[in-house]
């Protein structure tokens, strides 16, 4: 308690040195605009007037920017407050300049007043703590020593605990107001935190796609390899076709790796969207993706060309999902149906024996679910006709 109070007390204290260039120049001035040849008496009167009147010069050099990365530092190392920092946009904008400016104003004006009375009043307190001692002569008055100064005395103690409290609660003001004037607006906090979660989709986004081009990839990888080491000896040409379809999954799944982490390097400042600029997949590329999972896949594919880019490409994230927990939980061919009826796209994705769900199959229908969820579709996974069946539906259009 103790502590704060002489760092708040500090804090002021710096107010009032920052307001005496202000206060001597306008003293000058106010010598030459009377017309007198020296500076004025400072008497209270002339000294209330000077502060009057170099307050809106407080404001208006408040306005500059240097004036709040000062006033920042100060609050937090003398009030103990700490001071969000508003976007840089925000902090060039005349209206956090405005905020400035009255914190500024507030500061010096407060520190002023608290500084003038802590000069006026501790030398008194002090005076009036000898005075039962050595006794003293004040405006003509004499002051014994003994009993008859202690009501001086008393009165200078009070006078000092008034201004103990006086300081309190101005420092309590300034630590309140501190955060509120030099801090962001709640629009700014509010445009911060949406920032935030818009950053935070994107990284789970670039987390599905992470995991559905290279889960796939692994699967092909696996079921083309195992192809491979069993028509080794017997049919060459066969292996070295499940060793291409190897290398170009492989490599797929090194062209994702490394765009994740490219858009995940970038510096994100000021940016909402998607940093990458290579082409994703859509269901255009169904055909390669068919062919590339290496399994027997009977695709009937309808006229995709009139879908949307956005449901194309969420589309073919969840049917590249769902053929790879039918590769790797499933056994025998693989139907997969894509085709427009009507306003909605409809995908089916089934297996005629049941799949045996392992331990990585939950992430991959909860990331479809996601996907489906975000486009405001449907989607239903479960047994069906002895098998299992992923069926989805996806609106072309958003709904109003």
């Amino acid at each position: 308690m103790r502590k704060n109070l002489a760092r708040r007390w500090a804090c002021l204290v710096l107010g009032g040195a920052l307001l005496m260039p202000y206060m001597m120049a306008g003293v000058l001035m106010s010598g030459v605009l009377s017309g007198g040849s020296r500076v004025p008496d400072l008497m209270l009167p002339v000294e209330l007037g000077v502060f009057a009147a170099v307050m809106p010069v407080v404001a208006l050099t408040g306005l500059f920017l240097p004036v709040r990365a000062l006033e920042v530092n100060a609050a937090q190392g003398l009030l103990g407050v700490h001071v969000d920092t508003p976007p840089r946009q925000a902090r060039r904008s005349w209206q956090e300049r405005r905020r400035t400016a009255a914190w500024f104003t507030l500061h010096l004006g407060v520190g002023g007043i608290m500084s003038g009375c802590t000069l006026a009043i501790v030398p008194f307190t002090v005076w009036t703590l000898a005075l039962p001692w050595h006794g003293a002569t004040w405006l003509g008055y004499s002051i014994g020593p003994g009993w008859a100064a202690l009501p001086w005395t008393l009165a200078g103690v009070a006078l000092l605990v008034v201004l103990v409290f006086a300081v309190a609660g101005a420092g309590a003001l300034l630590a309140r107001l501190a955060p509120v004037l030099l801090g962001p607006t709640p629009e700014e906090r509010l445009a911060a935190v949406e920032e935030q979660a818009r950053g935070l989709a994107e990284r789970n986004r670039l987390a599905r796609e992470l995991h559905d081009s290279v889960g796939h990839a692994l699967s092909v990888v696996t079921l083309q390899a195992a192809a491979a080491g069993r028509v080794l000896d017997r049919d060459p040409d066969t292996a070295r076709a499940a060793l291409a379809a190897i290398e170009q999954s492989a490599r797929s799944a090194l062209d994702d790796l490394d765009h994740v982490l490219g858009v995940l390097r970038e510096d994100r400042a000021g940016s909402g969207g998607r940093g990458g600029t290579e082409p994703q997949a859509t269901l255009a590329d169904l055909d390669a993706l068919v062919r590339a999972s290496g399994a027997e896949v009977r695709a009937e594919v309808g006229d995709l060309s009139g879908v949307p880019a956005v449901v194309s490409r969420e589309a073919y994230r969840i049917v590249q999902e769902a053929l790879t927990n039918a590769i790797k939980h499933g056994h025998g061919p693989v139907r997969l149906a894509a085709a427009v009826q009507g306003d909605d796209l409809k995908l089916e994705v089934s297996n005629p024996a049941a799949a045996r769900r392992g331990r990585g199959g939950g992430r991959g229908v909860t990331g479809m679910r996601e996907r489906v969820r975000l486009l405001r579709g449907e989607l239903e996974a479960g047994p069906a006709e002895g098998g299992w069946q992923v069926s989805v539906r996806l609106p072309l259009r958003s709904s109003p």
